[in-house]
């Protein structure tokens, strides 16, 4: 478990990673009431929110943007396994900071997150949402990136930024554009449908056939909640999970294209290097 604890500015920011051979549980809780948005990397952790007599379980993790607000009596645990590593970054504030934070943080929190800023319980989930591209390539920096002291600080501090930025802009496009919320959890089972088979997805109409939406719902309010159509979706996870398997050794760069579905290595490759501006061959060098 490797758990790093940074202040920036007005908020708390929690970086936690942890992989296990064997099945194990992870729990933490705040000793104050907190409004947080917690971002999930790869892996495919559970997360149990825990508090009173009552309990919320999230399962497909990965990917997940959560928000939501916690006192001191919520009791948040994760369960780590092989194959459900854990990679979260949490930005958290004290409520009574919203009114220090510069006018245009504090409005957003207020006015898009109002559920939080005036809780009915003592834990309140706000929107969630599964992140666009742009955010799972912020998370993804931020748990590779290399660099120490006060540069590592600036370009955190950066990031998390960033991070907040595109979670609000999120939230500004779903209001303009809402998708109902039985929808909401048929593109969610698409999304993790396409997720867990790269090597052969399902075709468009048998994705809809699976999930019990037509095809023009399902690629038209797809782009509206996740931010990308259905393809360009399935192209990234492909392509980040071709780099995580480069990255760590797991296969050839020939294993890795038959792994995410590719029977053509030069169409691979094109694709890897469209994405990330080199080869798939350079990563291992």
């Amino acid at each position: 478990m490797i758990r790093e604890l940074l202040d920036i500015n007005d908020f708390i920011v929690l970086v936690e990673e942890a992989s296990s051979d064997k099945i194990t549980i992870d729990t933490c809780a705040f000793e104050e009431p907190v409004i947080a948005v917690a971002f999930y990397g790869s892996g495919n952790v559970d997360l149990t929110v825990k508090y009173k007599d009552q309990q919320k379980s999230y399962e497909h993790s990965k990917g997940l943007a959560l928000s939501f607000y916690a006192d001191g009596e919520v009791e948040f645990v994760h369960t780590v396994s092989a194959d459900k590593p854990l990679e979260c970054i949490l930005i958290a504030t004290s409520p009574s900071n919203l009114i220090k934070m510069p006018n245009e943080e504090g409005e957003l929190f207020s006015q898009m997150l109002d559920q939080l800023v005036n809780p009915s319980d003592h834990y309140v989930q706000g929107p969630k949402f599964y992140m666009t591209p742009e955010m799972q390539s912020i998370v993804k920096q931020i748990f590779h990136n290399t660099y120490e002291g006060k540069t590592k600080m600036m370009f955190f501090r950066s990031q998390i930024t960033a991070l907040l930025s595109h979670f609000f802009g999120q939230l500004a496009a779903a209001e303009k554009q809402p998708v109902k919320q039985s929808e909401r959890e048929k593109l969610f089972q698409a999304k993790e449908i396409l997720s867990n088979n790269l090597e052969d997805p399902p075709s468009l109409s048998e994705l809809s056939k699976q999930i019990g939406l037509n095809s023009f719902k399902l690629k038209k309010n797809f782009k509206e909640l996740f931010g990308v159509p259905v393809f360009k979706y399935l192209q990234n996870e492909r392509m980040i999970r071709a780099h995580e398997l480069l990255r760590n050794k797991e296969a050839t760069v020939q294993e890795a294209a038959w792994h995410v579905g590719y029977d053509s290595l030069s169409s691979f490759s094109n694709a890897f290097a469209k994405k990330y501006g080199f080869r798939p061959s350079e990563i291992r060098s």
